[in-house]
Protein backbone atom coordinates (compact mmCIF):
# COMPACT_ATOMS: atom_id res chain seq x y z
CA UNK A 1 0.00 0.00 0.00
CA UNK A 2 1.35 3.83 -0.52
CA UNK A 3 1.93 5.75 2.31
CA UNK A 4 1.84 9.38 2.41
CA UNK A 5 5.45 10.79 3.43
CA UNK A 6 5.60 13.65 5.97
CA UNK A 7 6.92 16.50 5.14
CA UNK A 8 8.45 19.98 6.39
CA UNK A 9 7.33 22.30 3.63
CA UNK A 10 4.77 24.78 5.45
CA UNK A 11 3.27 24.56 1.56
CA UNK A 12 2.49 21.02 2.24
CA UNK A 13 2.14 20.44 5.76
CA UNK A 14 -1.50 20.35 7.69
CA UNK A 15 -1.52 23.94 9.21
CA UNK A 16 -2.10 25.02 13.11
CA UNK A 17 -4.36 27.20 13.47
CA UNK A 18 -3.33 28.56 16.46
CA UNK A 19 -0.84 30.77 14.04
CA UNK A 20 -2.32 34.40 12.98
CA UNK A 21 -1.31 34.03 9.68
CA UNK A 22 -3.68 30.96 9.07
CA UNK A 23 -7.82 31.60 8.41
CA UNK A 24 -9.44 31.12 11.89
CA UNK A 25 -11.82 29.07 10.85
CA UNK A 26 -10.97 26.21 7.87
CA UNK A 27 -12.20 26.86 4.39
CA UNK A 28 -14.81 24.51 2.89
CA UNK A 29 -13.00 22.18 0.18
CA UNK A 30 -13.53 22.70 -3.22
CA UNK A 31 -14.14 20.00 -5.70
CA UNK A 32 -11.74 19.37 -8.33
CA UNK A 33 -10.37 16.80 -10.21
CA UNK A 34 -7.25 15.73 -11.71
CA UNK A 35 -5.82 12.68 -14.58
CA UNK A 36 -2.70 10.86 -14.26
CA UNK A 37 -1.63 10.16 -17.52
CA UNK A 38 0.55 7.20 -18.15
CA UNK A 39 1.77 6.03 -21.06
CA UNK A 40 3.85 2.79 -22.47
CA UNK A 41 7.56 3.65 -23.36
CA UNK A 42 10.62 1.01 -23.82
CA UNK A 43 12.18 1.69 -20.88
CA UNK A 44 9.11 1.55 -18.65
CA UNK A 45 5.40 3.40 -18.10
CA UNK A 46 5.64 6.73 -18.12
CA UNK A 47 3.78 9.74 -16.33
CA UNK A 48 2.83 13.10 -17.12
CA UNK A 49 3.50 16.11 -14.63
CA UNK A 50 3.55 19.79 -15.07
CA UNK A 51 5.45 22.78 -13.01
CA UNK A 52 3.18 25.13 -11.25
CA UNK A 53 4.17 28.47 -11.70
CA UNK A 54 5.72 30.98 -9.19
CA UNK A 55 2.59 33.10 -9.33
CA UNK A 56 -0.01 30.16 -8.31
CA UNK A 57 -1.55 30.79 -4.52
CA UNK A 58 -1.75 27.06 -4.10
CA UNK A 59 1.34 25.14 -4.52
CA UNK A 60 3.78 27.76 -6.62
CA UNK A 61 7.12 25.76 -8.35
CA UNK A 62 5.46 21.89 -7.52
CA UNK A 63 5.17 19.15 -9.83
CA UNK A 64 1.98 17.90 -10.03
CA UNK A 65 -0.68 16.05 -12.71
CA UNK A 66 -2.99 18.46 -14.86
CA UNK A 67 -6.78 18.88 -12.91
CA UNK A 68 -8.32 21.91 -11.48
CA UNK A 69 -11.86 22.51 -10.37
CA UNK A 70 -14.70 21.16 -10.80
CA UNK A 71 -17.32 23.53 -12.96
CA UNK A 72 -21.28 23.38 -13.18
CA UNK A 73 -21.03 22.16 -16.43
CA UNK A 74 -18.94 19.68 -16.27
CA UNK A 75 -22.03 17.96 -14.99
CA UNK A 76 -23.50 18.09 -18.38
CA UNK A 77 -21.01 17.97 -20.79
CA UNK A 78 -21.69 15.73 -23.57
CA UNK A 79 -19.63 12.37 -23.83
CA UNK A 80 -19.08 8.99 -26.01
CA UNK A 81 -19.06 7.16 -23.16
CA UNK A 82 -19.99 6.95 -19.88
CA UNK A 83 -18.56 6.07 -16.08
CA UNK A 84 -18.18 2.35 -15.57
CA UNK A 85 -20.98 1.69 -12.86
CA UNK A 86 -18.09 0.45 -10.13
CA UNK A 87 -16.51 4.12 -11.01
CA UNK A 88 -19.58 5.75 -10.44
CA UNK A 89 -21.09 3.82 -7.06
CA UNK A 90 -17.23 4.32 -5.51
CA UNK A 91 -17.32 8.61 -6.71
CA UNK A 92 -21.17 9.24 -5.64
CA UNK A 93 -19.20 8.24 -1.78
CA UNK A 94 -19.94 11.50 0.35
CA UNK A 95 -19.95 13.24 -2.70
CA UNK A 96 -23.38 15.51 -1.81
CA UNK A 97 -25.17 16.34 -4.79
CA UNK A 98 -22.52 16.58 -7.02
CA UNK A 99 -22.62 14.18 -10.58
CA UNK A 100 -19.78 11.39 -10.20
CA UNK A 101 -19.80 11.96 -14.30
CA UNK A 102 -18.81 16.11 -13.29
CA UNK A 103 -15.70 14.76 -11.77
CA UNK A 104 -13.88 12.95 -14.70
CA UNK A 105 -14.84 15.74 -17.38
CA UNK A 106 -13.58 18.33 -15.10
CA UNK A 107 -10.18 16.10 -15.27
CA UNK A 108 -10.64 15.85 -19.13
CA UNK A 109 -11.26 19.99 -19.38
CA UNK A 110 -8.73 21.01 -17.31
CA UNK A 111 -6.24 18.75 -19.22
CA UNK A 112 -6.87 20.05 -22.11
CA UNK A 113 -6.63 23.75 -20.76
CA UNK A 114 -3.40 23.19 -18.92
CA UNK A 115 -1.36 20.92 -21.69
CA UNK A 116 -3.06 21.00 -24.79
CA UNK A 117 -3.59 17.45 -24.93
CA UNK A 118 -6.94 15.80 -25.78
CA UNK A 119 -8.43 13.09 -24.23
CA UNK A 120 -11.43 11.56 -26.60
CA UNK A 121 -12.04 10.55 -29.34
CA UNK A 122 -12.98 12.45 -32.82
CA UNK A 123 -16.72 13.03 -33.54
CA UNK A 124 -17.75 16.65 -32.03
CA UNK A 125 -21.24 16.98 -30.14
CA UNK A 126 -23.39 18.39 -32.60
CA UNK A 127 -25.54 20.33 -29.66
CA UNK A 128 -24.16 23.79 -28.01
CA UNK A 129 -21.02 23.17 -26.04
CA UNK A 130 -21.75 23.86 -22.48
CA UNK A 131 -19.88 27.04 -20.96
CA UNK A 132 -15.80 26.04 -20.70
CA UNK A 133 -16.22 23.24 -22.84
CA UNK A 134 -16.52 25.62 -26.28
CA UNK A 135 -12.52 24.88 -27.52
CA UNK A 136 -12.21 21.26 -26.87
CA UNK A 137 -15.47 20.54 -28.57
CA UNK A 138 -14.26 22.93 -31.21
CA UNK A 139 -11.23 20.98 -32.12
CA UNK A 140 -13.44 18.05 -33.13
CA UNK A 141 -13.44 15.38 -30.14
CA UNK A 142 -15.57 13.66 -27.56
CA UNK A 143 -14.74 12.15 -24.30
CA UNK A 144 -15.17 8.70 -23.48
CA UNK A 145 -15.33 8.63 -19.81
CA UNK A 146 -15.33 4.56 -19.69
CA UNK A 147 -11.83 4.42 -20.25
CA UNK A 148 -10.89 6.27 -16.73
CA UNK A 149 -10.25 4.93 -13.92
CA UNK A 150 -10.76 6.13 -10.59
CA UNK A 151 -7.83 5.57 -7.94
CA UNK A 152 -8.09 8.00 -5.07
CA UNK A 153 -9.69 11.08 -3.28
CA UNK A 154 -7.97 13.09 -1.36
CA UNK A 155 -8.85 16.95 1.00
CA UNK A 156 -6.45 19.30 1.14
CA UNK A 157 -5.49 19.53 4.86
CA UNK A 158 -7.47 22.21 7.01
CA UNK A 159 -6.38 25.85 7.72
CA UNK A 160 -4.95 25.61 3.85
CA UNK A 161 -5.63 29.51 2.54
CA UNK A 162 -6.98 26.72 -0.68
CA UNK A 163 -8.27 23.52 0.09
CA UNK A 164 -9.89 21.15 -2.40
CA UNK A 165 -11.54 17.35 -2.38
CA UNK A 166 -9.69 15.84 -5.04
CA UNK A 167 -10.47 13.18 -7.31
CA UNK A 168 -7.62 11.38 -9.34
CA UNK A 169 -8.16 9.36 -12.34
CA UNK A 170 -5.88 7.14 -14.35
CA UNK A 171 -5.41 6.46 -17.97
CA UNK A 172 -3.76 5.22 -20.49
CA UNK A 173 -2.00 8.02 -22.96
CA UNK A 174 -2.16 5.38 -25.40
CA UNK A 175 -5.75 4.54 -25.12
CA UNK A 176 -6.66 8.28 -24.17
CA UNK A 177 -5.27 10.73 -26.53
CA UNK A 178 -6.54 11.77 -29.69
CA UNK A 179 -2.47 13.06 -30.12
CA UNK A 180 0.31 12.81 -28.01
CA UNK A 181 1.33 16.27 -29.08
CA UNK A 182 -0.33 19.25 -27.31
CA UNK A 183 -2.57 20.59 -30.47
CA UNK A 184 -4.50 23.62 -28.78
CA UNK A 185 -4.94 25.37 -25.48
CA UNK A 186 -2.91 27.89 -23.78
CA UNK A 187 -1.03 25.74 -21.23
CA UNK A 188 -1.10 26.85 -17.72
CA UNK A 189 1.50 24.54 -16.23
CA UNK A 190 5.03 25.03 -17.11
CA UNK A 191 7.44 22.39 -18.51
CA UNK A 192 5.16 19.58 -19.03
CA UNK A 193 7.17 16.70 -19.54
CA UNK A 194 6.63 12.78 -19.15
CA UNK A 195 8.66 10.94 -16.44
CA UNK A 196 9.16 7.82 -15.85
CA UNK A 197 8.30 7.24 -11.75
CA UNK A 198 12.05 7.30 -10.32
CA UNK A 199 12.44 10.28 -12.30
CA UNK A 200 9.01 11.77 -11.09
CA UNK A 201 9.35 10.85 -7.19
CA UNK A 202 12.81 13.15 -7.55
CA UNK A 203 10.97 16.00 -8.42
CA UNK A 204 9.28 18.95 -5.88
CA UNK A 205 6.04 17.26 -5.35
CA UNK A 206 3.36 17.63 -2.62
CA UNK A 207 3.01 15.17 -0.53
CA UNK A 208 -0.33 14.03 -2.02
CA UNK A 209 0.87 13.71 -5.15
CA UNK A 210 4.05 11.49 -4.02
CA UNK A 211 1.03 8.97 -2.63
CA UNK A 212 -0.52 9.05 -5.92
CA UNK A 213 2.41 7.94 -7.84
CA UNK A 214 2.76 4.96 -5.38
CA UNK A 215 -0.93 4.33 -6.17
CA UNK A 216 -1.00 4.29 -9.20
CA UNK A 217 2.79 2.28 -9.48
CA UNK A 218 0.50 -0.39 -7.53
CA UNK A 219 -2.00 -0.79 -9.88
CA UNK A 220 0.14 -0.86 -12.49
CA UNK A 221 1.86 -4.17 -10.71
CA UNK A 222 -1.84 -5.95 -10.00
CA UNK A 223 -2.43 -4.66 -6.89
CA UNK A 224 -6.23 -3.62 -6.65
CA UNK A 225 -7.65 -2.54 -3.22
CA UNK A 226 -9.91 0.34 -3.98
CA UNK A 227 -8.86 3.87 -4.06
CA UNK A 228 -8.01 4.94 -1.06
CA UNK A 229 -9.45 8.10 0.87
CA UNK A 230 -7.61 10.39 2.26
CA UNK A 231 -8.38 13.18 4.99
CA UNK A 232 -6.33 15.35 7.70
CA UNK A 233 -7.18 16.80 10.63
CA UNK A 234 -4.43 18.63 13.01
CA UNK A 235 -1.06 16.87 12.29
CA UNK A 236 -1.86 13.69 11.46
CA UNK A 237 -4.34 11.84 8.85
CA UNK A 238 -6.22 8.92 7.90
CA UNK A 239 -6.61 6.64 4.68
CA UNK A 240 -9.61 4.89 4.17
CA UNK A 241 -10.63 2.21 0.79
CA UNK A 242 -13.77 3.34 -0.69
Amino acid sequence: MAELVPTNDPDDAPFDPADASRPERAPRPKDAATLVLIRTHRSGPQVLMGQRSKGHVFMPDKWVFPGGRVDRADAVAPAATELTETCVQRLRHQAGRRAPRAFALAAIRETWEETGLIVGRRGAPTQKAPPGWESYYAADALPELHKLTFICRAITPPYRPRRFDARFFMAAAEDVLMDDRPIGGGPELLHTEWFSFEEALKLDLPSVTRFVIGEAQEILGGVANGPPFLRFTRGSHRVDRL
